[in-house]
């Protein structure tokens, strides 16, 4: 039970505490692509995160967050490609909750989108950032569907909606967090 508290604990940090979310995805099954070169463990110098990335069925991906106190939270992510611009949505996995079905049911699952960019050794990630979006949208209300939240807005356009409105933003200053710039983690570490 703890591990699914601090999960679901995870999930809630990653929509207030800067990653805007969405209750749809941002692909379509078309836009998916696979790229190898994501698989393996990777971290920010001088950092403890991790970012485990395994492939799982299909196009999917199974990411494992390991935060700096070792504390773990595993995502379902898909990789996509919008007019020659990387993406990564990241959705929590499942947890396997003991409680019946009827509970289960109350917990949906949000996405949350990042830029992805990657050089020959690097892969940077930088989310669509919440407050910037919260701000935006109270200025410009009709710009992409939402619902506000107490804290913040949760998207809820189309993914083909919410492709347009990323890449409408890419260059908009503040819109997306400043990236995370991983390198692969030596094996023998």
């Amino acid at each position: 039970m703890k591990k699914i508290f601090r999960l679901l604990s995870f999930c809630f940090l990653l929509m207030f505490a800067g990653c805007a979310t969405s209750l749809n995805p941002l692909y379509t099954e078309q836009d998916l692509i696979f790229e190898p070169f994501l698989l393996g463990v990777w971290t920010e110098k001088d950092s403890a995160e991790t970012w485990e990335i395994t492939s799982a069925n299909g196009k999917n991906y199974k990411i494992v967050y390991t935060d700096e106190t070792g504390r773990k939270g595993e995502f379902v992510a898909h990789l996509l490609k919008i007019e020659n611009r990387m993406f990564l949505d990241l959705t929590p996995a499942t947890p396997k909750l003991a409680q019946n079905d009827f509970y289960r049911e109350h917990f949906l699952p949000a996405h949350s989108f990042a830029l992805l960019t990657r050089t020959e050794s690097t892969v940077q990630m930088s989310f669509l950032e919440q407050r910037w979006l919260k701000k935006f949208l109270a200025e410009n209300p009709s710009a992409v569907r939402h619902a506000e939240t107490g804290e913040g807005v949760v998207l809820t356009a189309s993914p083909k909606e919410l492709q347009k409105f990323l890449l409408l933003n890419l260059n908009t200053e503040g819109a997306f967090i400043k990236p995370l710039e991983m390198r692969r983690k030596n094996k023998g570490k």
